[in-house]
């Protein structure tokens, strides 16, 4: 059964009070604009049985608040000043959000003053002395064409009432976060400090994880970037393998805790003989392990190719020394290469040859710009994350469901993470189109 937490409201500032300049717009006949009926919601159920095993009525299924414009809006745009940071790891996109929020809010809602916090959260806390960017439409132009972000980064933690401080001091009524989960957590700080202060700033997140593990969305922006770019890896890894007697191609790509780069970038290249993640355990040695499975499908069919999650393996390294960065995060210990090292072990052990390439792109995948399909998503959620701060929304993050777009309490977006399931069709495909054993045991 789905968490019944998906019920969670969205908070907003107050009651909605400036007409939009939208509806100008539409009264002029310039544009077609619809807006959303905030009476609609997106359920979380897609299907009978699961609508049916709650036993209530429609109106008291669990759903989400329709992202979208709003008739009427909370926030005077003449008189607004927005901030925007980016944090944590890089993402292809990240510029593409930017730069749509800033053309967003100046040309569609009129707001005058954008900010730009260098660094991540270091930009908006005195002691780092970071300088703040003004941000306007010709400052963004073309940068949708570069990866990484032209505000910069940084991971960790810093105090949420020196944020708000900051905000305070620059008169900001809207702070768009740009992050991952860590940095989700540090904006439902900042909000709270917002609210126990009585200020009215509005406070909404553009989720970003390259690993596609955020509960409640569909798809994170970056994504499926990432699993293209990462399909040439797992291409070169292929031809070197085939190439040489014994070939086998080793490739580790992103994913701590969830292995959806490597499922969808082993599916789209279909070339792999194997894909190990996170979230499925596996045993290396013994007749039944994947040692000895790669050492026959080796010998019998004269190559091999490995796609393997960068967090799968790691009850294998438990004895190796672990430390945490930044953000609070265990570091992952290097299971591509020890697997290497294990496989040139089991092969010589054997007495077999083995010529093994390992690859590792997951900085060259990082630091690309965001492909077409990701780029049309960044900008759909910049337009539904202004939307919903131009309306008073706060503490929430947009993202689409069922299709949809909507408002999601950031609450819930940081309660859980989105896994690759071990029983779903996702692991099925794999499973079809490597040929690997459900088990290694």
């Amino acid at each position: 059964m789905v968490d019944e937490r998906a019920q969670l409201e969205v908070k907003t500032l107050g009651e909605s009070r400036i007409d939009s300049p939208l509806a100008a717009l539409l009264r002029t006949g310039r544009t077609t604009q619809h807006y959303v009926d905030e009476s609609d919601r997106v359920l979380l159920d897609d299907t009978v049985s699961l609508v049916a095993a709650r036993g209530v009525p429609v109106e008291e299924l669990p759903g989400f608040e329709p992202g979208g414009p709003r008739r009427k809006i909370f926030f005077d745009p003449s008189k607004t000043r927005v901030g925007i940071v980016t944090c944590g790891g890089l993402c292809p996109g990240l510029n593409d959000v930017i730069r749509a929020l800033v053309l967003e809010l100046t040309n569609h809602y009129g707001v005058r003053r954008i900010f730009g916090f260098r660094n991540g959260y270091q930009g908006m806390t005195a002691r780092y002395g970071r300088s703040v960017v003004d941000l306007d439409a010709s400052l963004v132009a073309g940068i949708n064409e570069y990866g990484g972000t032209i505000l910069g980064t940084s991971r960790g933690n810093q105090d949420p009432d020196e944020i708000v401080d900051c905000l305070e001091q620059l008169s900001v009524n809207v702070l768009f976060v740009i992050g991952g989960d860590g940095s989700m957590r540090g904006a439902l700080k900042i909000a709270e400090v917002v609210a126990e202060r009585g200020r009215r700033i509005a406070v909404v997140g553009v989720p970003k994880t390259i690993d596609n593990d955020i509960p409640y969305i569909e798809r994170s922006f970056g994504f499926q970037t990432a699993f293209a770019k990462a399909t040439e890896a797992i291409r070169a890894a292929h031809v070197e393998a085939t190439a040489f007697p014994n070939g086998i191609g080793l490739v580790q790509l992103m994913g701590r805790h969830s292995g959806f780069i490597a499922c969808y970038a082993a599916l789209a290249n279909n070339d792999a003989d194997y894909v190990l993640i996170p979230e499925v355990p596996f045993s290396l040695d013994g007749p039944g392990g994947f040692l000895a499975h790669l050492r026959d499908r080796v010998v019998s069919r004269g190559h091999a190719m490995i796609v393997v999650a960068e967090g799968a393996g790691q009850e294998f390294l438990l004895d190796s020394a672990s430390s945490l960065d930044a953000s609070g995060n265990v570091r992952l210990q290097d299971f591509g290469r020890y697997l290497r090292h294990r496989i040139a072990e089991d092969f010589a052990a054997a007495g077999v040859e083995a010529n093994l390439k390992y690859i590792d792109p997951s900085y060259t995948i990082r630091s690309v710009p965001a492909n077409p399909y990701d780029s049309v998503y960044c900008i759909r959620l910049a337009h539904a994350a202004v939307h919903a701060a131009m309306a008073g929304r706060t503490e929430m993050v947009v993202g689409r469901w069922r299709g949809r777009f909507v408002h999601v309490p950031i609450a819930l977006a940081i309660s859980s993470r989105n896994l690759v399931d071990p029983d779903g069709d996702l692991w099925m495909s794999v499973l079809e189109a490597t040929g690997q054993p459900p088990v290694f045991a």
